[in-house]
């Protein structure tokens, strides 16, 4: 059978004609969700995002961080001895509080941890120089700084490089500002307690370096008493879609 070559060139051109023609149809679509989803985070951007308010210091501010740690009982944390805990089913910890060693552990890595040196033993992990026993140490640090704050961080209050002051929230109720001016891995991030009639936190609102809208709102809810009367708030919900957990609390 003899076909023409120029029946094929045609047969060529047709088919990449048709390709490009495919192409800059899903460009377009691609362009348009695209689009969508700009315009999108755009809105959430303008609806979600909130200035960080400007609160009042002072004794007064000092008593309600007094009550907020008074309700979940700081004496009771301050005599605890060891806790541990899951931080979202991917880090696990057994925190020595008398000794202040932290046990870190997350994929196929083992960390002992002093956090106030950042030093440490790496128990178990893929180590082939020094530099990565000092990488591995860095991220168990990392990693507890944060995970720590879902723990315990209404007993931080008055931290070293913490200040407090009083925000007056829309509904007429008084919010407790902590912000650090230093310490951890990001200083200068401030947290808006949301508190209950009872000063028990019920949620915090978040300006923090490492997420881009201001005023995010987690709940701090679900508390366990801890055997020495501590209480911990286990679940920690976005917007009702996402949980920063900790299980296995003891």
């Amino acid at each position: 059978m003899n076909i023409s070559i120029d029946k094929i060139a045609i047969k060529d051109e047709f088919i990449i004609w048709v390709y490009i023609q495919l192409m800059k149809k899903v460009l377009r679509v691609l362009g348009l969700g695209l689009l969508v989803i700009v315009l999108a985070i755009f809105t959430f951007y303008l609806v979600k995002n909130e200035k960080l308010p400007k609160g009042e210091s002072g004794e007064k501010a000092d008593a309600l961080a007094m009550q907020m740690m008074e309700s979940l009982n700081k004496a009771a944390w301050d005599e605890t001895d060891e806790v541990s805990w899951t931080f979202k089913g991917m880090h696990t910890y057994a925190w020595n509080k008398t000794e202040n060693v932290v046990n870190v552990k997350w994929d196929e890595n083992e960390v002992q941890l002093d956090p106030e040196s950042v030093s440490g033993i790496v128990v178990k992990g893929e180590i082939k120089q020094a530099e990565e026993v000092q990488a591995l140490i860095k991220t168990a640090w990392d990693y507890f700084n944060n995970d720590s704050f879902w723990l315990c961080a209404p007993f931080k209050a008055f931290d070293p490089g913490t200040e407090r002051s009083i925000v007056q929230l829309k509904d007429g109720s008084e919010g407790l500002m902590i912000t650090y001016t230093s310490g951890g891995t990001t200083p200068g991030d401030s947290y808006l307690w949301i508190l209950d009639e009872n000063h028990r936190p019920i949620a915090v609102k978040m300006w923090v370096s490492i997420l881009p809208i201001g005023g995010i709102e987690f709940t701090w809810e679900n508390y366990l008493t801890l055997e020495s009367g501590a209480m911990i708030a286990q679940d920690h919900w976005l917007f009702g879609v996402v949980n920063i957990e900790l299980t296995l609390l003891k």
